[in-house]
């Protein structure tokens, strides 16, 4: 039994040739806190455990303890250049070790360096497949410069940006308080006596040491959380951790924007350096709309502050848009929301709170921020919402104005010239007067003119004066007549505001669709990216693409949200995207224009859907290329792994069989010995070629029953070479595990195995430990390691990583995993504390009940 575990030999070869170094970066928040003393400790630590450590440049900077850990260490030359001795990075790259050292990251390069900065020489040794263990000081971080500056008055000009250092795979604080860094720097531990005392009264001041400790804190933190995120993305964990503050800035396009949204980010930082989020509302109705490019302006804006920058559609009128803005902030695990106070005077504000009362009345446990600005209070009155036209509000104030004024204007001039000009003319005034309140105020203010101006008319003008009779029949036909005109006009007036209406509703709608194909159109896995633009956009508590099975079943393409879309019968949203597709939502019922929106984005999914499955198809095909690939890799390596054993055995049996040699008795035991063990391994080749050819073909059939640990352990090392290295360490209270007997030891035996080739003679230890209905078995080896980019290429079949010192072809672990996948478990490798490799088996508890049974075989 064979496998594919630790390399040895050149490093290139481990690292696959091309591989990329890994970095590890030690960060300090002021000189002498001990950066270089730690990475040299790693390095020490390193070389014990048999990796090719080299030093490619260290300042000790006369520092003893740190001089005295060099010792040991092979310390590459330095180039030397008229301003001193500069890291050779053709020397690194030549001696190729495993890991080299390179100290202070932010140091500028002498004239004529390959490289302006040192950190571009680490960027190149990465790339050449060296890991880099690295030190900088939080003063040369590219983001923090000026922030230090202000604090200590030193303007650091040696800085490398923040992007490389996040980069690294590992980032350590090397932390000290600022009394303990003040005493080890008056010990003369980190500069010359000459030097203590000027360095104490400035730099090192405490004030400044705990500024820049607080620095780099938040600093290491910060990526601490890009580390989470990275980790949740990769294990898929869809559960909130509300690890952080989130704060949710509101923007409306208008001029206060700028001011709201800078106050927000105020409010994340001192909230320990909180997400901020910046989301704009488009009203459903298209009212009270942001400016025309507005959302450009404010997309560029957020991006500016370093906000994320969403848009959320809410229904017409403020509660709308209120309802809206909450559900994002909650959607978002909000803990703050801000936004401006109402651009609206205290007069209109006694008709309608408006959209900030309302967010404070039903935030709830979100705490909410009024941000005044200029523009507050400058808008005008606004009547409830129901009884507003279409007609603007600023609009229908005047006409109401007009309404009053036109008719008494109009009495004012007739009752002067009343010896003068006819009741005809008297009239005409009067239609004009109630035309004019219908064009500009809509049919409220028509209608009140109209009346108004019959009513004075009649009283002031038209015979008998100063009286409400009505002498004359045609005195009735001219007030009904200014109605009717009043209505007709008023009319034509609605209709055009209303077809302004929808005219802004379908820009609201373009920018939408804009939105969603940007989606579409840039990055990656733009499926889920547009279900989750269209669940934040409509808010929607799930949104998923279900397509329909032969069987009738439907099963989700995509989802964004809980997972509660399964059918489209059971959804509140159902558009029908094509034959068997549909776009499915939950959460709340839309209105039509929403879903006729929704039927548009069903095209955008489809056309996202297309493309997705060109890229599976596109992986397929380099599936295929690469398993033509594996079956060469299988005919090389049975013609090289199979002829050496079949070799060995028609060299001994040739030997036992020539009559002419004269063999003693020991001569015949070890020629014997040697059939026997080619034979062995002739068969553990063939047994695993066996086993990963009926993995690939599905047809392992595994019996699963209850079994302990401590009884496959001891089955699996018989006959295994060198079985005494192996320790046990399984605990007699360790539930037993269900699985096939016959299949699980063939897995332990390989892992075994592996581990004692590749273990460099060190001791192997098996402990078991249970947790959470799962039993795990570890098989632990203290030998060189693996790095973790390399670790899932253990796995795969014909993969040896450059080991070329153990006989196999390097199939035990991937039959390994195989099997182990079969039963329903789980193989992974991680790190042994202290130098190593650990393989891990995780298996299902067997509960006390649980009957035998056949398992079915994983694809």
């Amino acid at each position: 039994m064979t496998g594919s575990s630790h390399s040895e030999g050149d490093p290139a070869a481990e690292r696959g040739g091309s591989a990329e170094g890994e970095l590890r970066i030690h960060v300090g928040a002021a000189p002498g806190v001990g950066k270089t003393y730690a990475m040299l400790c790693e390095a020490r630590r390193r070389l014990d455990r048999g990796t090719d450590v080299v030093v490619g440049v260290v300042e000790t900077h006369g520092r003893e303890k740190t001089a005295a850990l060099l010792e040991g260490l092979e310390i590459l030359p330095r180039r030397e250049t008229p301003v001193g001795g500069e890291l050779d990075v053709q020397a690194v790259l030549d001696r190729h070790p495993e890991v080299v050292l390179i100290d202070e990251l932010a140091h500028t390069n002498a004239p004529g360096s390959r490289h302006a900065k040192r950190w571009e020489d680490v960027a190149q040794i990465l790339a050449a497949g060296i890991d880099v263990l690295a030190t900088v000081n939080v003063q040369h971080l590219e983001s923090l410069n000026d922030v230090v500056e202000r604090i200590t008055g030193v303007r650091q000009r040696e800085t490398v940006p923040d992007e490389f250092v996040r980069s690294a795979e590992q980032i350590e604080l090397v932390d000290i308080t600022p009394e303990a860094l003040r005493r080890r720097l008056a010990h003369g531990n980190v500069y010359g006596a000459e030097k203590i005392d000027a360095a104490l009264a400035n730099y090192f001041q405490v004030g400044n040491l705990i500024a820049l400790r607080e620095l780099a804190l938040l600093w290491v933190a910060d990526e601490v959380d890009v580390a989470m995120r990275r980790y949740r993305a990769e294990k898929r964990i869809s559960e909130t951790w509300e690890t952080r503050e989130r704060v949710v800035v509101a923007l409306t396009g208008g001029r206060e924007s700028e001011t709201v949204l800078r106050r927000a980010t105020r409010i994340a930082k001192r909230a320990g350096q909180a997400d901020l989020l910046a989301v704009h509302v488009l009203r459903g109705d298209g009212l009270a709309g942001a400016p025309v490019g507005a959302t450009t302006a404010l997309r560029k804006l957020a991006d500016d502050v370093g906000a994320t920058f969403h848009t959320v559609v809410g229904d017409g009128g403020a509660g709308g848009v209120t309802e809206a803005l909450l559900e994002f902030a909650r959607g978002a695990n909000a803990t703050q929301l801000v936004l401006g106070t109402s651009r609206r005077s205290r007069l209109a504000r006694l008709f309608d709170a408006g959209i900030g009362a309302r967010v404070v009345q039903d935030s709830g446990t979100i705490d909410v921020h009024m941000v005044t600005h200029a523009a507050a209070g400058s808008a005008g009155l606004r009547l409830p919402p129901r009884v507003r036209s279409a007609v603007p509000m600023n609009r229908r104030l005047l006409g109401w104005v007009l309404a009053v004024l036109g008719p008494a204007v109009a009495t004012a001039v007739g009752a002067s010239l009343y010896e003068v000009v006819g009741l005809s003319t008297d009239v005409v005034l009067f239609f004009l007067a109630t035309v004019l309140a219908a064009l500009v105020g809509g049919l409220g203010p028509a209608v009140v003119a109209a009346l108004l101006g019959g009513l004075l008319l009649n009283f002031f003008l038209t015979p008998p004066l100063y009286s409400f009779t009505i002498g004359q029949p045609e005195n009735v036909v001219t007030v009904a007549a200014m109605v009717v005109v009043a209505v007709l006009v008023a009319l034509v007036v609605d209709r055009a505001a209303r077809r302004g209406e929808q005219a802004a509703r379908a820009q609201t709608e373009a920018a939408l669709l804009a939105s969603f194909a940007r989606t579409v159109l840039t990055g990656a896995d733009p499926l889920p990216r547009l279900l989750e633009k269209v669940r934040e956009a409509f808010i929607l508590r799930c949104v998923a693409l279900l397509e329909e099975q032969p069987d009738g079943s439907w099963s989700r393409v995509a989802v964004s949200g809980p997972p509660d879309c399964g059918r489209p019968e059971d959804a509140d949203v159902d558009v029908e995207v094509e034959d068997g597709l549909h776009l499915v939502g939950t959460g709340r019922n839309l209105p039509a224009h929403d879903r006729r929106l929704l039927e548009t984005v069903g095209g955008q999914a489809l056309l996202a859907l297309r493309g997705q499955r060109a890229v599976e198809e596109a992986e397929q095909a380099r599936r295929r290329a690469e398993a033509n690939e594996t079956r060469g890799a299988l005919l090389s390596a049975v013609g090289h792994d199979l002829r050496t054993p079949l070799t060995s055995i028609k060299a001994s049996v040739g030997s036992l069989r020539d009559p002419l040699l004269r063999l003693s008795g020991r001569d015949r035991a070890e020629l014997l010995e040697t059939v026997e063990e080619s034979t062995d391994r002739l068969s553990g080749l063939v047994d695993n070629l066996l086993d990963s050819s009926r993995l690939a073909a599905g047809a392992v059939q595994p019996l699963s029953e209850r079994v302990g640990y401590d009884e496959i352990a001891a089955r699996a090392l018989i006959g295994l070479p060198e079985a005494e290295r192996v320790g046990l360490e399984i605990p007699d209270d360790i539930p037993d595990v269900l699985a096939d007997i016959g299949l699980l030891e063939r897995v332990v035996a390989n892992l075994v195995d592996n581990a004692l080739r590749h273990g460099r003679g060190a001791p192997v230890v098996l402990r078991a430990s249970a947790h959470e209905g799962r039993v795990e078995l570890r098989v632990v080896d203290s030998g060189p390691g693996v790095p973790p980019k390399q670790r899932e290429k253990l796995f795969a079949p014909f993969q040896r990583l450059g080991d070329r010192r153990t006989s196999g072809i390097g199939l035990g672990l991937s039959v390994a995993r195989g099997l182990t996948e079969v039963m329903g478990g789980t193989l992974a490798a991680e790190d042994t504390p202290g130098g190593g490799l650990t393989t891990v088996v995780s298996l299902p508890a067997a509960v006390a009940s649980a009957p035998r049974a056949t398992a079915e075989a994983a694809s």
